[in-house]
Protein backbone atom coordinates (compact mmCIF):
# COMPACT_ATOMS: atom_id res chain seq x y z
CA UNK A 1 0.00 0.00 0.00
CA UNK A 2 2.96 2.39 0.82
CA UNK A 3 4.28 1.66 -2.44
CA UNK A 4 1.30 2.07 -4.20
CA UNK A 5 0.97 5.86 -2.70
CA UNK A 6 4.68 6.53 -3.28
CA UNK A 7 4.16 5.55 -6.52
CA UNK A 8 1.03 8.15 -6.65
CA UNK A 9 3.07 10.81 -5.75
CA UNK A 10 5.62 10.50 -7.83
CA UNK A 11 3.36 10.43 -10.84
CA UNK A 12 1.67 13.61 -9.72
CA UNK A 13 4.90 15.38 -9.14
CA UNK A 14 6.33 14.93 -12.90
CA UNK A 15 2.76 15.58 -14.29
CA UNK A 16 3.39 19.08 -12.58
CA UNK A 17 6.85 19.94 -13.12
CA UNK A 18 7.28 18.14 -16.22
CA UNK A 19 5.22 20.90 -18.99
CA UNK A 20 7.57 23.63 -17.00
CA UNK A 21 10.47 21.47 -17.65
CA UNK A 22 9.70 20.56 -21.34
CA UNK A 23 10.10 24.34 -22.95
CA UNK A 24 13.25 24.76 -20.89
CA UNK A 25 14.70 21.96 -22.11
CA UNK A 26 14.19 22.15 -25.54
CA UNK A 27 15.43 25.89 -25.59
CA UNK A 28 18.30 24.27 -23.99
CA UNK A 29 18.73 21.94 -26.98
CA UNK A 30 18.61 24.31 -29.17
CA UNK A 31 21.21 25.28 -31.17
CA UNK A 32 21.65 28.44 -32.67
CA UNK A 33 25.02 28.70 -35.20
CA UNK A 34 27.48 31.29 -34.95
CA UNK A 35 29.19 32.78 -37.74
CA UNK A 36 32.37 34.49 -37.97
CA UNK A 37 33.08 36.59 -41.33
CA UNK A 38 35.26 34.34 -43.25
CA UNK A 39 32.28 31.55 -42.81
CA UNK A 40 29.83 33.69 -43.37
CA UNK A 41 31.61 34.44 -46.82
CA UNK A 42 32.07 30.94 -47.29
CA UNK A 43 28.73 30.01 -46.80
CA UNK A 44 27.21 32.83 -49.47
CA UNK A 45 30.00 31.20 -51.67
CA UNK A 46 27.94 28.57 -51.50
CA UNK A 47 24.78 29.72 -51.57
CA UNK A 48 24.84 32.12 -53.73
CA UNK A 49 22.77 31.62 -57.37
CA UNK A 50 24.91 34.23 -59.47
CA UNK A 51 28.11 32.48 -58.75
CA UNK A 52 26.46 28.99 -60.07
CA UNK A 53 25.00 30.66 -62.94
CA UNK A 54 28.64 31.84 -63.53
CA UNK A 55 30.28 28.36 -63.15
CA UNK A 56 27.43 27.10 -66.08
CA UNK A 57 28.50 30.26 -68.76
CA UNK A 58 32.15 28.25 -68.21
CA UNK A 59 30.76 25.11 -68.65
CA UNK A 60 28.91 26.58 -71.90
CA UNK A 61 31.72 28.70 -73.04
CA UNK A 62 34.39 25.56 -72.94
CA UNK A 63 32.08 23.50 -74.91
CA UNK A 64 31.31 26.41 -77.58
CA UNK A 65 35.42 26.31 -77.39
CA UNK A 66 35.44 22.61 -78.20
CA UNK A 67 32.84 22.96 -81.00
CA UNK A 68 34.54 25.33 -82.59
CA UNK A 69 37.66 23.51 -82.70
CA UNK A 70 35.99 20.17 -84.47
CA UNK A 71 35.50 22.57 -87.52
CA UNK A 72 39.17 21.91 -88.55
CA UNK A 73 38.98 18.61 -89.00
CA UNK A 74 36.80 16.31 -91.61
CA UNK A 75 33.47 16.12 -91.56
CA UNK A 76 32.33 12.37 -91.78
CA UNK A 77 28.32 11.93 -93.26
CA UNK A 78 26.57 8.53 -94.93
CA UNK A 79 23.31 9.20 -97.43
CA UNK A 80 21.26 6.30 -98.23
CA UNK A 81 17.90 6.59 -100.81
CA UNK A 82 15.08 5.29 -102.25
CA UNK A 83 14.10 6.50 -105.65
CA UNK A 84 11.16 5.08 -107.62
CA UNK A 85 10.67 6.01 -111.08
CA UNK A 86 7.34 6.36 -113.37
CA UNK A 87 8.83 3.40 -115.47
CA UNK A 88 12.39 2.14 -116.39
CA UNK A 89 14.09 3.32 -119.35
CA UNK A 90 15.55 0.91 -122.29
CA UNK A 91 17.79 1.04 -125.36
CA UNK A 92 17.40 -2.06 -127.54
CA UNK A 93 16.12 -3.83 -124.99
CA UNK A 94 18.54 -3.55 -122.63
CA UNK A 95 17.49 -1.68 -119.56
CA UNK A 96 19.42 2.03 -118.82
CA UNK A 97 17.69 3.36 -116.03
CA UNK A 98 16.10 0.75 -113.21
CA UNK A 99 12.80 1.73 -111.94
CA UNK A 100 13.71 1.31 -108.54
CA UNK A 101 16.86 2.36 -107.24
CA UNK A 102 18.48 2.49 -104.03
CA UNK A 103 21.51 4.18 -102.94
CA UNK A 104 24.05 4.36 -100.50
CA UNK A 105 27.04 7.65 -100.11
CA UNK A 106 29.27 8.17 -98.30
CA UNK A 107 31.42 11.17 -97.91
CA UNK A 108 34.10 13.24 -95.96
CA UNK A 109 34.67 16.77 -96.78
CA UNK A 110 38.22 18.52 -95.21
CA UNK A 111 38.37 22.33 -95.10
CA UNK A 112 41.35 24.02 -96.88
CA UNK A 113 40.72 27.74 -96.69
CA UNK A 114 37.80 29.67 -95.54
CA UNK A 115 38.85 32.57 -95.86
CA UNK A 116 40.76 32.42 -91.75
CA UNK A 117 36.67 31.86 -90.73
CA UNK A 118 37.65 28.42 -88.56
CA UNK A 119 40.41 29.93 -87.11
CA UNK A 120 38.45 33.10 -86.06
CA UNK A 121 35.52 32.13 -84.56
CA UNK A 122 37.74 29.14 -82.87
CA UNK A 123 39.60 32.88 -81.42
CA UNK A 124 36.51 34.55 -80.59
CA UNK A 125 35.38 31.20 -78.34
CA UNK A 126 38.66 30.96 -76.74
CA UNK A 127 38.31 34.78 -75.98
CA UNK A 128 34.60 34.25 -74.70
CA UNK A 129 35.99 31.52 -72.26
CA UNK A 130 38.36 33.12 -70.56
CA UNK A 131 35.95 36.54 -70.45
CA UNK A 132 33.36 34.12 -68.67
CA UNK A 133 36.05 32.98 -66.11
CA UNK A 134 37.25 36.31 -65.43
CA UNK A 135 33.87 37.26 -64.56
CA UNK A 136 33.19 34.16 -62.60
CA UNK A 137 36.39 35.72 -60.05
CA UNK A 138 34.46 39.22 -60.54
CA UNK A 139 31.32 37.63 -58.99
CA UNK A 140 33.00 36.14 -56.12
CA UNK A 141 34.38 39.45 -55.32
CA UNK A 142 30.93 41.01 -55.55
CA UNK A 143 30.13 37.96 -52.99
CA UNK A 144 33.15 38.84 -51.04
CA UNK A 145 31.59 42.89 -50.80
CA UNK A 146 28.01 41.56 -49.89
CA UNK A 147 29.07 39.41 -47.49
CA UNK A 148 31.26 42.05 -45.67
CA UNK A 149 28.29 44.41 -45.99
CA UNK A 150 25.44 42.56 -44.86
CA UNK A 151 27.96 41.32 -41.36
CA UNK A 152 28.90 44.65 -40.52
CA UNK A 153 25.50 46.24 -41.22
CA UNK A 154 23.95 43.40 -39.28
CA UNK A 155 26.48 43.91 -36.56
CA UNK A 156 25.88 47.54 -36.42
CA UNK A 157 22.41 47.23 -35.75
CA UNK A 158 22.91 44.85 -32.86
CA UNK A 159 25.46 47.64 -31.42
CA UNK A 160 22.68 50.38 -31.76
CA UNK A 161 19.78 47.80 -29.93
CA UNK A 162 21.96 47.74 -27.04
CA UNK A 163 22.18 51.42 -26.96
CA UNK A 164 18.78 52.08 -27.38
CA UNK A 165 17.96 49.51 -24.33
CA UNK A 166 20.62 50.56 -22.09
CA UNK A 167 19.22 53.97 -23.03
CA UNK A 168 15.62 53.09 -21.99
CA UNK A 169 16.80 51.43 -19.10
CA UNK A 170 19.13 54.27 -17.97
CA UNK A 171 16.08 57.23 -18.60
CA UNK A 172 13.20 54.71 -16.96
CA UNK A 173 16.09 55.05 -13.52
CA UNK A 174 15.94 58.57 -13.79
CA UNK A 175 11.65 58.81 -14.39
CA UNK A 176 11.63 56.67 -11.11
CA UNK A 177 14.09 58.84 -9.01
CA UNK A 178 12.14 62.06 -10.29
CA UNK A 179 8.55 60.45 -9.56
CA UNK A 180 10.10 59.56 -5.80
CA UNK A 181 11.37 63.30 -5.56
CA UNK A 182 7.98 64.70 -6.39
CA UNK A 183 6.63 62.43 -3.99
CA UNK A 184 8.65 63.62 -1.28
CA UNK A 185 8.49 67.51 -2.89
CA UNK A 186 11.65 67.76 -3.64
CA UNK A 187 11.33 68.28 -7.48
CA UNK A 188 8.74 69.72 -9.33
CA UNK A 189 6.10 68.21 -11.24
CA UNK A 190 8.09 69.51 -14.69
CA UNK A 191 10.92 67.61 -14.18
CA UNK A 192 8.89 64.04 -13.54
CA UNK A 193 7.16 64.78 -16.84
CA UNK A 194 9.94 65.50 -18.69
CA UNK A 195 11.59 62.20 -17.75
CA UNK A 196 8.24 60.75 -19.03
CA UNK A 197 8.50 62.17 -22.13
CA UNK A 198 12.11 60.91 -22.99
CA UNK A 199 11.30 57.51 -21.89
CA UNK A 200 8.34 57.12 -24.12
CA UNK A 201 10.77 58.79 -26.47
CA UNK A 202 13.54 56.40 -26.19
CA UNK A 203 11.10 53.08 -25.92
CA UNK A 204 10.34 54.27 -29.60
CA UNK A 205 13.60 54.71 -30.75
CA UNK A 206 13.97 50.84 -29.18
CA UNK A 207 11.58 49.75 -31.10
CA UNK A 208 13.22 51.16 -34.41
CA UNK A 209 16.11 49.69 -33.64
CA UNK A 210 14.80 46.30 -33.01
CA UNK A 211 13.11 46.38 -36.30
CA UNK A 212 16.22 47.58 -37.67
CA UNK A 213 18.04 44.90 -36.40
CA UNK A 214 15.64 42.12 -37.77
CA UNK A 215 15.77 43.34 -40.92
CA UNK A 216 19.44 43.31 -40.70
CA UNK A 217 19.10 39.55 -39.48
CA UNK A 218 16.93 38.67 -42.52
CA UNK A 219 19.56 40.31 -45.65
CA UNK A 220 22.11 37.81 -43.53
CA UNK A 221 19.38 34.74 -44.04
CA UNK A 222 18.63 35.98 -47.81
CA UNK A 223 22.63 36.45 -47.86
CA UNK A 224 23.00 32.64 -47.23
CA UNK A 225 19.77 31.49 -48.44
CA UNK A 226 18.84 30.22 -45.06
CA UNK A 227 15.04 30.66 -43.95
CA UNK A 228 14.16 34.19 -43.14
CA UNK A 229 13.40 33.94 -39.72
CA UNK A 230 16.13 32.17 -38.36
CA UNK A 231 17.97 32.12 -35.69
CA UNK A 232 21.20 34.79 -36.49
CA UNK A 233 24.35 35.04 -34.37
CA UNK A 234 28.07 36.37 -35.45
CA UNK A 235 31.02 37.13 -33.67
CA UNK A 236 31.53 40.93 -33.05
CA UNK A 237 34.55 42.95 -34.50
CA UNK A 238 35.66 45.44 -32.50
CA UNK A 239 38.88 46.58 -33.53
CA UNK A 240 40.05 48.22 -36.69
CA UNK A 241 43.58 48.55 -38.41
CA UNK A 242 44.41 51.89 -40.14
CA UNK A 243 44.34 52.25 -43.52
CA UNK A 244 47.66 53.38 -44.17
CA UNK A 245 48.13 53.65 -48.33
CA UNK A 246 47.73 56.62 -50.33
CA UNK A 247 45.16 57.67 -52.82
CA UNK A 248 48.10 56.87 -55.50
CA UNK A 249 48.76 53.71 -54.07
CA UNK A 250 44.82 52.63 -54.54
CA UNK A 251 44.74 53.66 -58.19
CA UNK A 252 47.63 51.92 -59.34
CA UNK A 253 46.32 48.77 -57.89
CA UNK A 254 42.95 49.29 -59.30
CA UNK A 255 44.79 49.70 -62.52
CA UNK A 256 46.80 46.65 -62.25
CA UNK A 257 44.37 44.49 -60.78
CA UNK A 258 40.28 45.33 -61.73
CA UNK A 259 38.80 42.82 -63.23
CA UNK A 260 36.52 45.03 -65.41
CA UNK A 261 39.13 46.06 -66.97
CA UNK A 262 40.33 42.69 -68.44
CA UNK A 263 37.05 42.15 -69.64
CA UNK A 264 37.01 45.18 -71.35
CA UNK A 265 40.28 44.25 -72.68
CA UNK A 266 38.82 41.04 -73.86
CA UNK A 267 35.75 42.52 -74.79
CA UNK A 268 37.90 44.79 -77.39
CA UNK A 269 39.75 41.73 -78.79
CA UNK A 270 36.77 39.94 -79.07
CA UNK A 271 35.42 43.00 -81.49
CA UNK A 272 38.37 42.94 -83.13
CA UNK A 273 38.52 38.90 -83.76
CA UNK A 274 34.68 39.16 -85.07
CA UNK A 275 36.45 42.38 -87.90
CA UNK A 276 38.52 39.77 -89.25
CA UNK A 277 35.76 37.27 -89.82
CA UNK A 278 34.02 39.75 -91.67
CA UNK A 279 36.38 40.01 -94.06
CA UNK A 280 36.06 36.09 -95.26
CA UNK A 281 33.87 36.55 -98.02
CA UNK A 282 36.55 38.85 -99.49
CA UNK A 283 38.77 35.05 -99.59
CA UNK A 284 36.98 32.43 -101.85
CA UNK A 285 37.20 29.09 -99.60
CA UNK A 286 38.10 25.67 -101.33
CA UNK A 287 37.22 22.59 -99.97
CA UNK A 288 38.82 18.81 -100.41
CA UNK A 289 35.80 15.99 -100.84
CA UNK A 290 36.10 12.07 -101.28
CA UNK A 291 32.72 10.22 -101.89
CA UNK A 292 32.15 6.41 -101.91
CA UNK A 293 28.89 5.01 -103.75
CA UNK A 294 26.77 1.95 -104.41
CA UNK A 295 23.52 1.82 -106.12
CA UNK A 296 21.33 -1.26 -106.92
CA UNK A 297 18.20 -2.29 -107.36
CA UNK A 298 17.39 -4.05 -103.82
CA UNK A 299 17.73 -2.72 -100.62
CA UNK A 300 21.54 -4.13 -100.14
CA UNK A 301 22.71 -1.63 -103.46
CA UNK A 302 24.42 -4.51 -105.03
CA UNK A 303 23.71 -3.70 -108.71
CA UNK A 304 20.94 -4.76 -110.57
CA UNK A 305 19.34 -4.48 -113.89
CA UNK A 306 19.73 -0.63 -115.48
CA UNK A 307 22.93 0.02 -113.26
CA UNK A 308 25.63 0.31 -114.78
CA UNK A 309 28.56 1.58 -112.33
CA UNK A 310 27.24 -0.22 -109.16
CA UNK A 311 29.77 1.05 -106.75
CA UNK A 312 32.84 3.52 -107.05
CA UNK A 313 34.45 6.50 -105.39
CA UNK A 314 35.68 9.93 -106.49
CA UNK A 315 37.38 12.86 -105.13
CA UNK A 316 36.90 16.88 -105.42
CA UNK A 317 38.59 19.75 -104.92
CA UNK A 318 35.60 22.51 -104.78
CA UNK A 319 36.66 26.39 -104.50
CA UNK A 320 34.00 29.00 -104.24
CA UNK A 321 34.19 32.52 -104.06
CA UNK A 322 30.92 34.83 -104.22
CA UNK A 323 32.49 37.80 -105.65
CA UNK A 324 29.60 40.47 -105.73
CA UNK A 325 26.68 40.48 -103.01
CA UNK A 326 25.71 43.94 -103.81
CA UNK A 327 27.93 45.59 -100.88
CA UNK A 328 26.62 42.65 -98.30
CA UNK A 329 30.17 42.09 -96.86
CA UNK A 330 31.25 45.86 -97.28
CA UNK A 331 27.92 46.54 -94.70
CA UNK A 332 28.99 43.78 -92.54
CA UNK A 333 32.46 44.66 -92.07
CA UNK A 334 30.87 48.63 -91.47
CA UNK A 335 28.76 47.24 -88.63
CA UNK A 336 31.97 45.06 -86.94
CA UNK A 337 33.92 48.00 -87.09
CA UNK A 338 31.48 50.27 -85.60
CA UNK A 339 31.04 47.01 -82.72
CA UNK A 340 35.07 47.26 -82.42
CA UNK A 341 34.74 51.56 -81.14
CA UNK A 342 31.78 50.63 -79.34
CA UNK A 343 34.05 48.12 -76.77
CA UNK A 344 36.73 50.36 -77.17
CA UNK A 345 34.66 53.52 -75.79
CA UNK A 346 32.98 51.43 -73.36
CA UNK A 347 36.66 50.43 -71.88
CA UNK A 348 37.75 53.90 -71.40
CA UNK A 349 34.53 54.80 -69.60
CA UNK A 350 34.87 51.36 -67.30
CA UNK A 351 38.46 53.32 -66.45
CA UNK A 352 36.85 56.41 -65.86
CA UNK A 353 34.37 54.96 -63.93
CA UNK A 354 36.99 52.57 -61.55
CA UNK A 355 39.21 56.44 -60.17
CA UNK A 356 36.17 57.53 -59.40
CA UNK A 357 34.96 54.54 -57.50
CA UNK A 358 38.57 54.25 -55.91
CA UNK A 359 38.58 57.94 -55.08
CA UNK A 360 35.03 57.92 -53.13
CA UNK A 361 35.66 54.49 -51.44
CA UNK A 362 39.08 56.52 -50.29
CA UNK A 363 37.49 59.39 -48.74
CA UNK A 364 34.53 57.42 -47.10
CA UNK A 365 37.33 55.48 -45.58
CA UNK A 366 39.33 58.58 -44.35
CA UNK A 367 36.89 60.32 -42.98
CA UNK A 368 34.96 57.24 -40.94
CA UNK A 369 38.25 56.26 -39.64
CA UNK A 370 39.03 59.71 -38.65
CA UNK A 371 35.78 60.04 -37.32
CA UNK A 372 36.64 56.51 -34.71
CA UNK A 373 39.57 58.69 -33.60
CA UNK A 374 37.47 61.71 -32.40
CA UNK A 375 34.66 59.90 -31.28
CA UNK A 376 36.61 57.53 -29.17
CA UNK A 377 38.04 60.12 -26.95
CA UNK A 378 34.44 61.79 -26.42
CA UNK A 379 32.83 58.24 -24.71
CA UNK A 380 34.65 58.50 -21.41
CA UNK A 381 34.22 62.02 -21.21
CA UNK A 382 30.18 61.45 -22.04
CA UNK A 383 29.94 58.78 -19.70
CA UNK A 384 32.02 60.61 -16.82
CA UNK A 385 29.50 63.79 -17.48
CA UNK A 386 26.32 61.50 -17.53
CA UNK A 387 27.88 59.63 -13.79
CA UNK A 388 28.53 63.30 -12.46
CA UNK A 389 24.89 64.70 -13.40
CA UNK A 390 23.59 61.75 -11.93
CA UNK A 391 24.77 62.70 -9.01
CA UNK A 392 24.44 65.91 -8.78
CA UNK A 393 20.88 65.50 -9.67
CA UNK A 394 20.53 63.33 -6.26
CA UNK A 395 22.22 65.95 -3.99
CA UNK A 396 19.75 68.50 -5.60
CA UNK A 397 22.37 70.35 -7.67
CA UNK A 398 21.24 69.61 -11.17
CA UNK A 399 17.73 69.42 -12.58
CA UNK A 400 16.14 66.70 -14.44
CA UNK A 401 17.25 68.20 -17.94
CA UNK A 402 20.87 68.12 -16.92
CA UNK A 403 20.63 64.99 -16.62
CA UNK A 404 18.06 63.94 -19.48
CA UNK A 405 20.65 65.99 -21.48
CA UNK A 406 23.56 63.81 -20.61
CA UNK A 407 22.29 60.93 -21.11
CA UNK A 408 21.39 62.17 -24.79
CA UNK A 409 24.68 62.87 -25.30
CA UNK A 410 26.11 59.39 -23.91
CA UNK A 411 23.40 57.91 -26.20
CA UNK A 412 24.27 60.07 -28.97
CA UNK A 413 28.37 59.48 -29.07
CA UNK A 414 27.81 55.73 -28.56
CA UNK A 415 26.03 55.20 -32.32
CA UNK A 416 28.11 57.79 -33.56
CA UNK A 417 31.49 55.59 -32.54
CA UNK A 418 29.52 52.60 -33.67
CA UNK A 419 28.18 54.05 -36.51
CA UNK A 420 31.94 55.51 -37.35
CA UNK A 421 33.27 51.96 -36.65
CA UNK A 422 31.14 49.57 -39.03
CA UNK A 423 30.84 52.85 -41.89
CA UNK A 424 35.09 52.02 -41.66
CA UNK A 425 34.81 48.53 -41.93
CA UNK A 426 32.04 48.54 -44.90
CA UNK A 427 33.81 51.61 -46.54
CA UNK A 428 37.36 49.77 -46.09
CA UNK A 429 35.81 46.44 -47.86
CA UNK A 430 34.42 48.38 -50.65
CA UNK A 431 37.82 50.11 -51.28
CA UNK A 432 39.71 47.05 -51.28
CA UNK A 433 36.83 45.99 -53.97
CA UNK A 434 37.65 48.88 -56.09
CA UNK A 435 41.07 48.25 -56.04
CA UNK A 436 40.23 44.62 -56.80
CA UNK A 437 41.85 43.35 -54.12
CA UNK A 438 40.21 40.13 -51.83
CA UNK A 439 41.63 40.94 -48.02
CA UNK A 440 39.22 39.65 -45.39
CA UNK A 441 39.36 42.35 -42.64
Amino acid sequence: MKTIKKNIRLFVFFALVLPFMAPAFSAAQEHVEVFTLQQTIEKAMKANLSLKISRQEIKAAEAEKNAQRTHFFPTFSATYQYNRMDEGASIGGFATAAKDEYSFISSVSQPIFTGFSILRQYDIANLGLDAAEVKEKLVRQEIILEAKTTYFTLLKAQKLRKIAEQTVIQIDAQKNVAENFYQVGMSPLNDLLQAQVELANAKQELIVAKNTMENAESDFNTLLRRPINTPVAVVDILDYTPFEKNLEYCFTQADKNRLEIKIANLDVEIAEKELQLAKKDYYPSINLEGNYFRHGTEWDVNGGSGIFDPRGWNILAVAKWNFFEWGRTSYGLNEKKSRLSQAQFRKDDIFDNIQQEVKKAYLRTQEAEKAIITVEKAIEQAKENFRINQERYKEQMATSTDVLDAQTLLSKTMTNYYNALYAYKISKAALYRAMGQVILE
